[in-house]
This record gives C-alpha cells, structure tokens and sequence, in this order.
C-alpha cells in the first residue's frame, strides 16, 4: 500500500504503476475538504517514491467524482475573501500536486466525472472515458465558475472557444462528445476501461506517448495570436450576452477570467480564477442558486422517503377530461411508462387529447429526443375512450375537467362507482378546495389534489394537496406516481390556491391596481422581465393563462380570502373578459397575438385593451412596480408559510421556482425576502401599507425582522 486514506488510496501493481483510488463512503466519491486533503498527502508521497514510474486514476463506484461537496458552500462562503481565497488557492493546489507527479497519469472515467471530478481528469495526463462517462464543468449552475484548475486546463486542452461554450453552457457530455473535441483520448467499453488505462500508461512510461509536451502545453499561455484571440473573446462574450443576460455574474466573469488569462502561465492563470472565483462565491446570485440545489436535493429526497412508504404501485392510470391538459397529463404518464386510459364525454376532445400527446412526440422527433418507437409506443399506451368501463383497472384515476365544483363534484362521484376500492382519485385543480371537492365522495381518504402546471410536460412542478380526511398512504402513493412521470412533487395542506396560486393571485391584484393607478401594463411587463428577471411579466402571463380562467380563479380565491383578495371595481382582467378578450386561446387579450411573415408569433399591445382601462397616464419607477406586485406576494407566502400550508421555506421556493419560473438568480421568494433582508422588507412593506391589506405584514414576519432572523439561513 503506497497510500491509505478514509476517501482514496494507493497500490503499486506490476511495472511500477500504481493505482490510485477514489472510494469515499456512501454512492458517490465528493471533493470535500477531507478529500482534497488526503489527496495533497497522496501526492506528497507519490512524489517520493523511484519506484513509481507512472499512475492510473480511477473510482471504485459508478460514478467517477461528482465534483465538490456543495453542502460546505454555505459555511465557506461566509468566511472574508482572504479565508476563501487561501482555501481555493489551497485546494486547487492539491490539483496542481496531481498534474506535477513526476511519471504519467491516466485517469479512468466512467459515469459522472463533474465540476471538481473533470477538474481532476484535466489535471492528468492522459484520460480514457467508458460509455457511461458524463464529462462537464456546471459550475455556472451555481452561480460560480471552475475553481480547481478548470477555466485554465480545459482551454488548452480543447480550445478556448470550445471551453467557454462548455463552461457557460454547464451540459454535461458523453465520452464520444468529449472525443471529438479533444477532452479525452478514448472511449472503450466498460469492461476494457482499466486495461485501456494501464495500456496508455505504459504507452506514456516507454515513450511512445509525449506526455511531458501535453502536460507542458496545459501549463502555458494560450496558443492564440491578437487577431485570433479579439475574435475568440468577442464572440464568447457576444454569446454569453445573448443566453445569459445580465442578471446572471458566473459566465460573463468566467469569460473575462479566461481572456485575461490566456497569455498567462499556469501560475498565474490559476491566481486569476482563485480570484474571480471568491468574487463570484460573494454575489447574491450564487447564494441563490446554490440555495436552488441545496433546496432541489431537500425537496427530491423527502418525495424519495415519502415514495418509499406506499404500499400500491400505479401500474395502470386513468385521466378524465381530455383536451390540451388531460391530454398532457395522458402523455406524461404513458412516456414515462405507465399505461393510461383517457377518457371524456365526446369525441372531439379526445381527439384533441391525442392530438396534444402526439404533437408533443413529433416535436420531440424532430429535434432527435425521440425514436419512432418511442412515439409508437407513447401512442399506443394511450387508450381513449367514451366509457367508464374501460376505467375500472386504473390504479389512478387523474380528474381533469373543467375548472368548476359542481362539476367536478358530480365527475368524482361518478368515478367512485367505476373503479375498485382501493383505487386513488386525484383532482387536477388549481384553486378549488380538496375538503370541498371531496364532499361528494364516499371514500375520501383516496382522494386528493394533484395540481400539474401547462404546458405538462415542461412544467417540472406537481402541487399534491393533502385534504383533511386524505390518508398518508394516498400521499405516499401519489407521490411515487408523480416521480415515476419525471415530476418533482411538493405535498401542500388544503385551501383556496393552495400555495402556488395562492401566492400568484395577490401578485396578480397588485398588477391590477397598479394598472388601475395608471400605469402602462407594457412597462409593468417590462420592468418585471427586465429587471426582476421573469419570464413573462404580469400582463402576458395573464394573457397565456387566459383572461377567463384568471378572473374564474381570483372569484375563488375571493371567496376563500375575502379580507385580502376581494375583486377590485373594474379589474383590467374582468373587463377583459367581459369583452370576451381571452388571451392568447382567442388571439387578444392585454396584447394581440398574430404570426409574422415568416410565419413566427409575435404580440403587441392591443389598443382595445388601452380603450377599455381608460388611464394609462400614469409613470412609476421601477423600484416601485416590483413593490407593488412581489411585496403582496411575499406576504401570501410568509402566511402560507406560518400557517403550515407548505412544510418549509425551501419547499416553497421551488414551488414558484418550478411552478411559476420565479427567476433563478434570485432563488425564490423566501430567498428574495433573505437577501433583501427581512428588516428592509417589512420597511418596504410599511411604506405600501396605505394600499390595503395585502400589503400587510404579518406579526410574525415583523418579530423575525427585529430578531435579525431569517427564513433559509445561510
């Protein structure tokens, strides 16, 4: 034994080749502090041994290194930059130790090789990759860049402009991608990974590889010339202008990082990326996005947990209610490998259903995503139907019909006489209270909400609304259902909205009274896609939800809220609808919707629209339209929060986040309220107070606020 670790180790084989070995606890080799330590010691003694003419590198697991353990993240970043600053600069060095062993290196990669994983792989020699291999720097995920070497090795070894769009993408590649731009050396077969590896090795030790000048190459500035590298530049930061914007630090600074280091030797390329790294480590926006994985990994292992308590599988599901959603729904079930009965009252609307499942898969084909086979089979595991007997199998049964009680009272009770008796019924609804729903049932413990969000198949979300009388095997049921459609479930207790809508109808009555005070929808959306960083501000989105369905759904929420979310006299969106502008389902609602020459949508602001608001004379600053919309908003969700519709602050942000794409950079709305501060909050809000209860904190908040608390901590 050459070394022995708690996370790696090291053997020496025949011919002086020793074997070094990544093998941490649990399923996956991390880069945690304990890691980069032992690895440094690792070195240290490689380094001082003759008999060791070269190494290879590989895990033990399925998967190579993910990369860095990004629970350490929070406590580290808190530190001063000079703290930070001497960890990266201490641990990247232990990456250097890797790269200056005095023999060759060949790493084995299969599975995932991430972040500080590649990191590792650049810093040998030579690197042979198997079929499972997932190659890729995500750091920008993060709201970071490479730390451990990456911005600096991987443009010498394939390219600058290669690396950036690696880099400022974050995909991840297979073996055959990273092949042919120069990221690894081979690609074999699992079976022959380890003998392909010792074979370059000895390769590289007799000679017949040059390892010392690909190792040297690593290390120098740049082959580039000026006019080569003002056009190489240029165009990454024109790029990354276009995909990223500006709310988003890591790539544009990532970019920089490299341009100005691509003259640099090793040394000092690597002082560069410690540097910027810290700088991005203190933004807002890595706090935020780190914030989204940590609260990601929190949300998916409590459905894992909760999945693996259900004592029925779904083997066979139902939707009831065709048209664009049920046919989603159906199609979302069936790819996923679940068969699924879709059934409704006409012809014409299963029709549709088929339509929308099948429109989504010749979609998917024509991009590349999906074989014949799989829309064949896709299609074929979706039975339309106009009868209930064709129910009676389904393990689930998803109601999908119109968004009204009395029907979906009356549907449900229906169903409950087809399907056997331990079938689960769920309720695809967006705002009508489960306890309602469920008082036309006989059996309401297998009964509950499962709210998808359209389109179905893109949007990640699945509210999953727990009624009074709902049973945890339900739940646990219904969850596992949802992650085997590829969905990421959050459980919710019952009200009006639930939690996504609950929030998102306050923020869409501070709009309407705002527009009421005379502000131009169009700058509204403008400053709330711009600046906040939606995707669609307020009046689009209205308009892709429907005019109809909004004022439908702020008459619930009314119902349910009325000291809070009573109907405003002459709300934009009921004048709208009262003239029968629907949004885009009719082509006009805030905007008119039409097709250009060359056939591509587009939508402009719609003079009826002004014509039926009247008062647009109004001019607001931008700091006062994102107060006025995400203060009502946060203070719904803090109410959510408090009075246990949602577990935690971290389930509630990926809510809105998969729900709603609330912007990334900013984390969701609890991390908005964090990062703003909760004192400078409840300031804000005070000074709104005058406009009405929704701009009310409550006296929780308010104590938070005075204690210095805050809801997600670091």
């Amino acid at each position: 034994m050459l070394y022995q670790g708690q996370k790696l180790s090291a053997t020496l084989l025949e011919d002086g080749i020793a074997e070094i070995l990544f093998d941490a606890d649990g399923s996956v080799n991390k880069f945690d502090r304990q890691t980069v330590s032992e690895m440094s010691q690792m070195c240290e003694q490689l380094s001082a041994n003759s008999e060791i003419k070269g190494a290879i590198v590989r895990s033990t697991k399925p998967v190579f290194i993910v990369g860095a353990d990004i629970t350490e993240f929070g406590e580290l970043f808190a530190l001063p930059d000079d703290e930070i600053v001497a960890w990266i600069a201490k641990t990247s060095h232990a990456f250097d130790q890797v790269e200056d062993l005095p023999f060759p290196t060949v790493v084995a990669i299969d599975g995932f090789a991430l972040g500080g994983g590649c990191e590792l792989t650049l810093a040998c020699d030579l690197r042979v990759a198997g079929p499972n291999a997932q190659i890729g720097l995500p750091e920008v995920k993060l709201g970071l860049m490479p730390g451990f070497g990456g911005t600096v090795r991987l443009p010498r070894l394939i390219g600058a402009d290669n690396a950036m769009e690696w880099m400022s993408l974050g995909n991840n590649h297979d073996g055959q991608a990273a092949l042919a731009v120069g990221a690894v050396d081979a690609v074999v077969s699992s079976e022959k990974l380890i003998d392909a590896a010792l074979s370059m090795v000895k390769d590289a030790i007799a000679g017949k590889i040059n390892w010392q000048a690909r190792r040297a190459q690593k290390q120098a500035p740049l082959k580039l010339n000026k006019n080569e590298s003002a056009m190489c530049f240029a165009t990454a930061k024109a790029m990354v202008a276009a995909k990223a914007g500006k709310h988003y630090p890591a790539p544009h600074l990532m970019v920089d990082t490299i341009a100005q280091a691509s003259t640099m030797d090793r040394a000092g390329a690597l002082a560069l990326e410690n540097k910027n790294f810290v700088v991005l480590a203190k933004t807002d926006a890595a706090k935020a996005q780190i914030g989204i994985f940590m609260a990601d990994q929190l949300v998916k292992s409590k459905g894992k947990k909760q999945a693996k308590t259900a004592s029925k599988a779904i083997n066979q599901a139902a939707v009831l209610g065709a048209g664009i959603m049920g046919g989603g729904i159906a199609y979302q079930s069936a790819v996923k490998g679940t068969p699924t009965v879709m059934k409704d009252i006409n012809q014409a609307a299963l029709d549709l259903g088929l339509k929308e499942a099948s429109g989504i898969l010749q979609k998917g084909m024509a991009r590349g995503k999906v074989s014949p086979a799989k829309m064949a089979s896709t299609l074929t595991s979706i039975v339309p139907t106009l009868e209930y007997s064709a129910i009676e199998q389904a393990a689930i049964v998803v109601e999908a019909v119109v968004e009204n009680p009395k029907v979906k009272q009356s549907v449900l009770a229906e169903v409950e006489q087809h399907v056997a008796d331990d079938a689960i019924i769920c309720s695809n609804t967006s705002t009508i209270s489960i306890d309602l729903l469920a008082e036309s049932l006989k059996k309401p413990q297998r009964f509950c909400g499962m709210h998808f969000f359209n389109p179905v198949h893109r949007m990640p979300l699945v509210e999953i609304i727990r009624g009074e009388k709902t049973s945890d095997d339900t739940i646990a049921a219904v969850v596992a259902y949802s992650l085997k459609m590829g969905k990421t479930p959050i459980v919710v207790n019952d009200c009006p909205g639930f939690l996504v809508n609950r929030v998102l109808f306050p923020y869409f009555a501070g709009f309407s009274q705002l527009v009421l005070d005379g502000a131009d929808f169009t700058a509204v959306d403008k400053v709330m896609e711009k600046q906040f960083g939606w995707p669609m501000g307020p009046a689009y989105l209205l308009d892709v939800v429907g005019l109809d369905t909004a004022d439908h759904a702020a008459g619930v929420m009314a119902d349910g809220f009325p000291e809070r979310m009573q109907k405003i006299d002459k709300d934009p969106v009921a004048l709208l609808y009262q003239a029968n502008r629907l949004g885009q389902k009719n082509g006009g609602g805030f905007y008119n919707y039409s097709t250009d020459k060359r056939g591509r949508p587009q939508k402009d602001a719609a003079p009826e629209a002004y014509a039926l608001i009247e008062n647009t004379s109004a001019d607001f600053d931008a700091e006062t339209i994102i107060a006025r919309l995400m203060i009502p908003m946060a203070n719904e969700a803090v109410r959510c929060l408090e009075e246990g519709i949602v577990a935690s602050a971290a389930e509630a942000d990926m809510a809105l986040l998969y729900g709603l794409g609330f912007p990334p950079f900013r984390g969701g709305i609890f991390r908005y309220m964090d990062t703003l501060g909760l004192a400078k909050f409840v300031e804000l809000a005070d000074s709104f107070a005058h406009l009405g209860s929704l701009y009310q904190v409550t006296d929780g908040l308010r104590e938070k606020a005075k204690n210095g608390e805050t809801y997600l901590g670091q």
